[in-house]
Order: structure tokens, then sequence, then C-alpha cells
């Protein structure tokens, strides 16, 4: 498996960025272009776990949120469309997130 490291900075709290995340609702394509409104179904939402189909542009995959730990967002790719299975892990550091 290989690992992929990227690295943004961004000016949103820890907190904020947690929330835009974890936000499913209908404008969540204006946060996240990769994840239009009309591919997105939530199929199960819990205090701090989701299981959420998105994508867009054809490009679909059924992802499993962890929010657990308040320091990160563990996306776990259940269904992909294509390709093999992933797993993403936007970190909160000090002075902003990484994703």
């Amino acid at each position: 498996m290989s690992t992929i490291r990227l690295h943004r900075t961004t000016t949103l709290t820890p907190e904020r960025y947690i929330a835009a995340l974890t936000d499913f609702g209908p404008d969540r394509s204006h946060v996240f272009s990769n994840s239009a409104d009309e591919y997105l179904e939530l199929h199960h939402l819990g205090p701090t776990r989701a299981d959420v189909t998105e994508g867009s542009r054809g490009i679909w995959e059924r992802l499993h949120y962890d929010w657990s730990n308040p320091n990160r967002v563990v996306l776990t790719t259940i269904d992909p469309m294509c390709g093999a299975a992933r797993r993403a892990t936007p970190t909160i550091s000090r002075g902003g997130a990484t994703g």
C-alpha cells in the first residue's frame, strides 16, 4: 500500500475544520468541490461517525468517517466506484489543519 502525504495550511480553527469535514448537508459541494450534492447519500450519522456515499462527475465512493478523536478524522473507503480501497486521515496540528 502506498502512502501519500498532502499538507495544506488553512486559517480555519481546528473546530471549524472538523465541523466542515463532518457536515453532510446539502451545501457540502460549496466547501468540497469533489462532493456534488446530487451524489451525496447519508447512510448513517452518529455523534462521532458517519457512513456516506459521495463523489462527482461520475466517480463516487462510500466512506466511513470517524471523528471520535478530536484531533483527526479518519476516512476509510468502504465501497470504491473504481480502484482499490484507501484510507485518509486528516489530522489537526498546531497552527491549523492538514489533510
